[in-house]
């Protein structure tokens, strides 16, 4: 995976024996470039509840996702996984490593489903990065385009789709003052005049 924008780690050794606390703030813009390949470590498994919850709850009442015994007369002999579930369960697996800075989704595009996901199936993604450009709008933010790929248990593709989104540059200490009081107080240093709100708890 890679490693880019590694998190900072606090010093260790204070009196009160606090362990190191580690300090990620996730990727921003300029933690990314293109061809940049990122496999996300989370895997999925798809459950029969899964399925019906996720179908019920979006309306999507086709029996090929709800009746085990309709499914079976289909060509695929069993119920799919709502696709909309495996878009989301991808989508999903990926903000981790790439958008927990985000300030907008701006769009899937060139969703594709070259073969069919099945319960009790287990779903892993990477992404890789196509495109990166500032905001012309936004001097604060730029715009990443990346192309996720998910997988069964056996290597299977049976997603793929590109998702663009607006996201932060990276901030100055000073633009954090609340989260780096916090981060003091956890290492046993006294925190700083003015750094914000946050006291001692």
């Amino acid at each position: 995976m890679d490693t880019l924008g590694e998190p900072a780690v606090a010093e260790s050794g204070s009196e009160s024996g606090v362990e190191p606390f580690e300090e990620d703030r996730g990727r921003f813009f300029e933690d990314f470039r293109v061809g940049q390949r990122i496999r996300h470590p989370l895997g999925r498994t798809v459950y029969a509840a899964d399925n019906a919850w996720f179908s019920l709850l979006t309306q999507n009442q086709n029996p090929i996702h709800l009746d085990r015994h309709r499914s079976a007369a289909t060509p695929f002999g069993k119920p799919l996984v709502n696709s909309a579930l495996t878009l989301s369960l991808a989508t999903g697996q990926s903000v981790h490593d790439l958008t927990r800075n985000v300030i907008a989704n701006l769009g899937w595009d060139g969703v594709r489903l070259p073969a069919p996901l099945f319960e009790g199936d287990t779903l892993y993604s990477e992404s890789e990065v196509i495109a990166v450009r500032s905001s012309r709008s936004r001097p604060e933010a730029g715009i990443v385009t990346v192309r996720t790929t998910g997988r069964n248990q056996d290597g299977t593709v049976v997603i793929q789709f590109r998702r663009t989104f607006l996201i932060r540059k990276r901030p100055t200490d000073r633009e954090f003052p609340a989260r780096r009081q916090e981060i003091e107080g956890l290492r046993g240093n006294p925190p700083r005049a003015g750094a914000g709100a946050c006291g001692r708890r």
